[in-house]
């Protein structure tokens, strides 16, 4: 249908001018009792360390170092808030988990931050949870499903890196994606596959993000 055509750009174009915006990081929260006030949508990506999280966070903004990125696992150590000068909604950068160089402490600590956060946040619309295309899933990632699953938080998987693997492996890594994750009933079934060094997937990643805020 010609109107659904045009519905479906005018989305995008209004997708393109949220994330055209001046954002700014706002807070980084080492612990809950740090949390801005629950007044607003949240959207927060989260995926195990070195998953490409911080490099796709400035590729879909468009900034080349707001989150801050490094080849060392485990370099985001708090929820890191991100928000424009409109404020129409909060952008959360979740610490790694899984694999850090970090002391085991330290790594618990966040991995209890990250649980907290996903079980009770009011105003948390959507968690994109990464996956490396090259790896797949892992344990690890399915702890994360499980945890989401329980508390009911709608999460949607964005593969990283499809760059790094040829085109017939993207399409059979889509494929097991999916079928690994209909078991999660709060598993969104879309998978969204994106680069963020050949900008690839940013724009079906910008209006799906702001569909679960509007």
């Amino acid at each position: 249908m010609p109107g659904s055509d045009n519905q479906d750009d005018d989305r995008r174009r209004a997708a393109d001018k949220l994330f055209a915006q001046n954002w700014q990081f706002f807070r980084g929260v080492p612990s809950l009792e740090f949390l801005p006030p629950a007044d607003r949508p949240e959207i927060a990506f989260a995926g195990r360390s070195n998953v490409g999280k911080s490099s796709l966070i400035n590729a879909l903004l468009n900034r080349k170092s707001l989150a801050r990125t490094s080849n060392t696992p485990g370099r985001t150590q708090e929820l890191n808030f991100f928000l424009t000068e409109t404020a129409d909604f909060y952008l959360v950068d979740m610490p790694g988990y899984g694999f850090a160089k970090a002391p085991k402490t330290k790594v618990d600590a966040w991995t209890d931050l990250i649980k907290d956060y996903l079980r009770g946040r009011p105003t948390l619309r959507r968690v994109y949870v990464l996956i490396d295309a090259r790896h797949g899933i892992k344990p690890v990632d399915e702890t994360i499903f499980a945890l989401l699953d329980e508390a009911a938080a709608i999460y949607q998987i964005v593969l990283t890196k499809i760059d790094k693997i040829k085109p017939p492996a993207v399409a059979h890594v889509i494929a097991q994606t999916e079928a690994a994750l209909k078991p999660h009933a709060a598993a969104f079934p879309e998978i969204i596959a994106t680069s963020s060094e050949k900008n690839l997937g940013l724009d079906d990643l910008r209006l799906s993000v702001f569909e679960a805020i509007v």
